[in-house]
């Protein structure tokens, strides 16, 4: 049995494949497009391609039985095409709710004949680190809904349940992934302070200045995450799948404040 995992020295496709290697899977192709620069461990067999250039897909889905789909919408069909053509069988992606900003790719999986498995993560703990640049400078966060509330998950325990579910098959099923706590972002900010042992204030801003604070970090992607993902954020979040790491990994999932105590240099490097 043969595994792929694509976007494979991106952030969580890399802890797929670690994670694949501790649960004794042997057979594991890495998708990347620098295989030079790749730094993957000598048992991974890596292959050259990328998922935005499906022509350079169809030798690294020779042969390959499931495969871990990283996000690409723009190309999504172009690439469950190649796959299907080539013989893979299963794909466990990383998408969303089909009413979601990554919809598209759950849908076009649905749609590609390949068997699937779902993973719907909601927001990530490291998404924190677009407050690092104003963290160091100002020691301020400026957002507009201090209290909005979410579960976020680290990614290596995203990668923890892709790796998991790779290898315990669970066809047609959607998987919603949320951390072990709801928190709201003056609780973030309360423990990444904490974590880095220095004061750190909210301040409630307008959208305005919220996107002019995230654009050193962010860019021109800044006002789309302000009007989108942190909008999305609930005052009072719905029943959320807080067990969800432990049920299927058996693995306890990871806190913020441990989150934050691990990453904690990512916020001091400039």
């Amino acid at each position: 049995m043969t595994i792929l995992v694509t976007g494979a020295t991106a952030n969580i496709g890399r802890k797929v494949v670690d994670h694949l290697l501790a649960l004794g899977i042997t057979d594991i192709r890495a998708l990347t497009s620098n295989p030079e620069k790749a730094a993957l461990p000598a048992t991974v067999h890596v292959a050259e391609g990328h998922l935005r250039r499906p022509e350079t897909l169809p030798a690294a889905f020779a042969g390959v039985d499931r495969m871990y789909l990283a996000p690409t919408p723009d190309s999504v069909t172009e690439v469950l095409g190649l796959a299907r053509a080539a013989g893979v069988q299963h794909v466990v992606d990383l998408s969303g709710e089909p009413e979601s900003w990554w919809g598209t790719v759950c849908t076009a999986v649905e749609e590609s004949d390949l068997a699937w498995t779902h993973l719907w993560p909601g927001d990530f703990m490291e998404n924190t680190l677009l407050w690092s640049h104003q963290i160091r400078e100002t020691g301020v966060v400026r957002e507009p809904r201090p209290d909005a509330a979410s579960a976020p998950i680290a990614m290596d325990d995203i990668a923890a349940v892709a790796a998991t579910l790779l290898t315990d098959l669970h066809p047609g099923r959607a998987f919603s992934l949320a951390g072990p706590q709801i928190l709201t972002r003056t609780d973030l900010v309360r423990q990444l302070a904490n974590a880095l042992g220095r004061d750190i204030a909210f301040c409630r801003s307008s959208r305005e200045d919220t996107v002019t604070a995230l654009t050193p970090t962010m860019g021109d992607s800044a006002t789309w995450y302000v009007d989108n993902a942190l909008a999305g954020f609930d005052l009072t979040p719905p029943v959320l799948p807080l067990t969800s790491v432990q049920d299927i990994t058996g693995r306890t999932a990871t806190t913020f404040a441990r989150w934050a105590a691990d990453n904690a240099p990512r916020f001091a490097a400039g």
